[in-house]
């Protein structure tokens, strides 16, 4: 451990700690000045349902930007190469668009804080509690991901112990929550994402530079481990761990594309909390798909740097040839850094990278917060308490989260590709909740039992998938087993909930309406025109075709 953390020890200056330092008092002014807009739960929890489209669209986008996205998204381009785009092309936008043009109407116009809590009109209790439990230990677990990999970050630059470093860095995120609540994390995410944009852009263009360009690059990752399969985005086999090319493709498109992807950007309330912080409906519905035009380009400064780094770092280029060495792929950024990175640049990337997991990490605590107070505190636990209370619940609430994030980030240590780890959770609570939601949201025969009992099933599935893959019983190299639980969890999902509800007696066709698509009226399905939304640039629908025909391009240009 000493001598990987010596490997990676990154050469900063006074400019450096200066640049790091002037960042954090901006990041806890945020928080303090957020904390006098505070005056009810619904301004914590939701901002009070005041932001416009623009902020919460980049607040969208950015709260992804955490460790999942930078350090997981490099480490898997210097593992696979160019077919990790298919995490943005095919297992982002899309599903982003489809948020905005088809649920958004569904979860702003119902007025529900949370998305547990849509599933508790729709379903009933039993279904909602086994969804806000679920979300809220998924949240924990990604929040660990993100508190370990800021941690490393503040050990490589300061020589701090791991554990020092995971407490310092909490207390940090800790502090603007707990302050400024949802407000100081969406106005923070916001400055984050340009921080991060500003950091690792000039990486990028070093890097190309290094290696002589793009067709430097193509020739240099040709020659190495991987060869020039991993410059193509298709078919992909190396990221599915399917060798056939056809399943390769149907693997991506259905595991990663449909299930893993709708069930993560259409159900997960870290993103969906950003929308209903919305003004009003118009801007909830531009809200991801505002996020899904940097989205498709965060690929060219976080999948890149991985690739660069996988042939111009000695350590790294050893380690993928080997498979063994003193570093892993998780640490293709930081490598990067070290040897290409002159000081005050230095210090910019890696207040860069403290800002994202930074915002991935506000992200899961300022979801967490809402679901536990709101959805499990409120509803089961202390009833009818005045909102004051429920405030300084949510602020406790803040705090137990963060240290149970302290705890969990043991967890992420011990994966040397963190995505291998993320992939895996979405697949156990993502995709048999998305199954569930649409299922739900179409068919008005689906019976509150069906919603419950389906989501265990779905889930259990996905628990038994990678049960048997980590045994050996299914051998799927890469990220092929999350793919294969996901779709498998989706598939058992749907079957049980058709056959329990075959079973069991559906609510009322009033109680649906406002959540069932067939059920409700088209005017509560679109926005009401407010002053300020008027031009074609704020209309949703025109707005998403723009976006998915962009990434046709993408897709045809690196296919």
């Amino acid at each position: 451990m000493l001598l990987k953390e010596s490997i990676l020890r990154l050469d900063a200056t006074a400019i450096d700690y200066i640049i790091i330092a002037l960042y954090f008092v901006f990041v806890l002014g945020i928080g303090y000045v957020a904390r006098r807009a505070v005056s009810s739960s619904l301004d914590f929890f939701l901002s009070g349902r005041s932001l416009p489209a623009w902020v919460t669209g980049l607040a969208f986008i950015s709260a992804n930007l955490g460790a999942i996205e930078i350090m997981g998204m490099s480490a898997n381009g210097a593992q696979y190469g160019i077919p990790t785009v298919h995490y943005f092309w095919i297992g982002a936008v899309p599903a982003m668009l489809f948020l905005g043009v088809v649920m958004m109407p569904f979860y702003y116009g119902s007025k529900v804080r949370s998305v547990p809590e849509f599933m508790l009109r729709r379903f009933g209790k039993p279904a909602h509690l086994v969804n806000a439990v679920s979300f809220a230990l998924a949240q924990v677990l990604i929040a660990g991901v993100n508190l370990f990999l800021l941690a490393t970050i503040v050990n490589v630059l300061l020589g701090w112990p791991i554990w020092v470093s995971v407490i310092v860095a909490a207390a940090i995120v800790l502090s603007y929550i707990t302050l400024g609540g949802l407000s100081a994390a969406i106005y923070n995410e916001v400055l984050q994402f340009f921080v991060i944009v500003a950091a690792l852009l000039p990486l990028t263009l070093v890097g190309l530079h290094k290696v002589g360009g793009w067709q430097g690059l193509v020739d240099k990752v040709s020659g190495s481990p991987g060869g020039s399969e991993q410059m193509s985005a298709w078919p992909g086999n190396a990221l599915s761990g399917f060798h056939n090319n056809f399943l390769s493709v149907i693997g991506i498109v259905f595991g990663l594309g449909f299930v893993l992807s709708f069930g993560y950007w259409t159900t997960n309330f870290t993103e969906v909390q950003r929308a209903l912080a919305s003004k009003n409906m118009s801007a909830a519905r531009r809200t991801p798909i505002i996020g899904s035009f940097p989205k498709m380009f965060i690929p060219f400064i976080v999948i890149i740097p991985g690739i660069i780094a996988a042939v111009v770092v000695p350590e790294l280029a050893q380690f993928k040839a080997t498979g063994s060495g003193q570093v892993d792929y998780n640490d293709a950024l930081l490598l990067l850094m070290r040897d290409l990175l002159p000081n005050g640049m230095l210090g910019l990337a890696i207040t860069g990278l403290l800002a994202s997991f930074m915002a991935g990490m506000a992200a899961n605590l300022s979801s967490f917060n809402t679901v536990m107070s709101y959805d499990i505190i409120e509803r089961y636990v202390i009833k009818d308490r005045p909102d004051d209370f429920y405030l300084r619940t949510g602020r406790w609430v803040t705090v137990a989260g963060t240290l149970i994030a302290i705890g969990t980030a043991a967890i992420a240590s011990g994966y040397s590709n963190l995505m291998d780890y993320l992939q895996q959770l979405f697949s156990f609570f993502n995709a048999p909740l998305f199954a569930t939601f649409i299922l739900g949201m179409f068919w008005k025969r689906m019976t509150a039992a069906a919603g419950w009992i389906g989501l265990v099933s779905g889930t259990a599935t996905a628990i038994l998938v990678f049960v048997l893959s980590e045994n050996g019983v299914i051998n799927l190299p890469g990220q092929g087993a999350s793919f294969v639980g996901a779709g498998a969890a989706f598939v058992v999902d749907i079957l049980i909930s058709v056959v329990v509800s075959t079973m069991t007696r559906p609510k009322e066709e009033s109680e649906l309406v406002g959540l069932v698509y067939s059920l409700t009226p088209k005017e509560q399905r679109t926005e009401v025109a407010v002053a300020g939304d008027g031009g074609w640039y704020r209309k949703p629908v025109l707005l998403a075709g723009i976006s998915l025909a962009l990434t046709i391009v993408l897709n045809i240009i690196f296919a």
